[in-house]
């Protein structure tokens, strides 16, 4: 059994990195392993680790943005606890919680691995620090013994950037625990009813769904929007300009998404970047028709025209036509439905994805024994 350090940046949100963290935790857990998460302050994130029975450890110092103080100040704190702590494996998760967490555990020489829950200079990312970012995880892969990403294409991302190498980037696929039946959806269900689980920022594109929305008025449909943050008064206020805040419902954040989902006939989910999106396994496990932006690794998930749909970024036209298919043939978001939780049973359980995130762990901490051996016997040679 090992003893594993998690680290991640934020506690101030449960999101997609949150969840799965969380998730991986309870799996390590009761496999034996001993495990500690640390991360940036305190938050929902922290109340949801300790609420679970998960060991957490809040870092003063790491913060999100971008402050070289206090990111040096960060590495010599984790540093501290990692050299008190003296774990089998550091597992980091997130960029910022990736560069300060590999240095800390680099300089003391413990094994470690980088989780890259989509990268900061993926394509659809509009920001003026993407060659930035792309030149900090090239600095920075060297340092861990293995790069895990949650899509191929992630992983192909990496390489064609000059990231890391091919033998030591690896693809695992997240992976969500199973319900049970009771919480499976009924997508023939009419009237149908939307649900989009998403946070109100910009990579997500909650103005083409609620646009796209508009121009179908005249057909019967409700929808639920659940998430929170800062661009959700803009959103409403678009939906009340429009005219259709009456069939649209915020729900900010909810700790009953499973139960909105056996209650939904289609999940949505548009955005302008991804990764690879627990929202959209949610869903399929539910067995629910899906209608996604074809970006990142959605793909992997979501074969256009079997168990959904994908869409151009930002298309309205599009995302009506396809949306219109499944708003008018009950018997199409039925079989959907079927094939999208047929697909998540085949490839996206947890076991599947814990099974195969073990399988790099140990990888990367015999790697650091075999390198480790390598120097000395070379030290006593000379």
């Amino acid at each position: 059994m090992m003893k594993i350090v998690h680290i991640n940046t934020r506690s101030d949100l449960i999101g997609g990195a949150q969840v799965h963290l969380r998730d991986l935790s309870l799996g390590l857990q009761s496999l034996g392993h001993d495990v500690l998460v640390t991360v940036g302050g305190t938050g929902p994130f922290t109340d949801d680790l300790q609420n679970k029975g998960i060991a957490c450890r809040p870092l003063k110092q790491l913060v999100r943005p971008l402050n070289p103080w206090k990111d040096c100040l960060a590495v010599f704190e984790i540093r501290s606890i990692l050299k008190q702590l003296k774990p089998d494996l550091v597992t980091t998760h997130s960029s910022k919680a990736g560069w300060v967490g590999r240095l800390a555990a680099r300089s003391l020489n413990i094994p470690v691995t980088f989780t890259a829950h989509g990268w900061t200079f993926t394509e659809g990312m509009e920001s003026r620090l993407t060659w930035f970012y792309r030149w900090a995880e090239k600095l920075a892969a060297p340092l861990a013994d293995r790069v895990i990403t949650v899509s191929e294409y992630d992983r192909e991302l990496a390489l064609n950037s000059g990231v890391g190498r091919a033998d030591q980037v690896v693809v695992v696929h997240n992976g969500m625990p199973d319900i049970p039946k009771s919480l499976r959806g009924n997508p023939g269900k009419s009237p149908p009813r939307l649900l989009m689980v998403a946070r109100f920022e910009k990579q997500k594109d909650h103005y083409t769904l609620v646009k796209g929305l508009n121009r179908l008025q005249h057909l019967p449909w409700e929808l639920d929007l659940i998430g929170d943050g800062p661009l959700r008064p803009q959103v409403e206020a678009l939906a009340r300009e429009l005219g259709i805040s009456s069939r649209i419902r915020f729900h900010g954040v909810c700790g009953d998404v499973a139960e909105k989902l056996a209650a939904a006939q289609v999940f949505i989910l548009l955005s302008l970047w991804e990764g690879f999106p627990l929202t959209i396994l949610e869903a399929m496990r539910a067995g629910l028709p899906v209608v996604a932006t074809d970006v990142g690794g959605v793909k992997e998930a979501v074969a256009d025209g079997s168990n959904g749909f994908l869409i151009p970024r930002g298309d309205v036209e599009k995302f009506c036509e396809r949306l219109t298919e499944l708003l008018e043939k009950p018997e199409l978001r039925v079989r959907m439905g079927l094939s999208a939780r047929d697909e998540f049973a085949k490839r996206f359980t947890f076991d599947k994805m814990l099974a195969k995130t073990m399988a790099v762990y140990r990888d990367a901490v015999s790697t650091k024994v075999k390198k480790t051996g390598t120097f000395l016997r070379s030290i006593e040679r000379t």
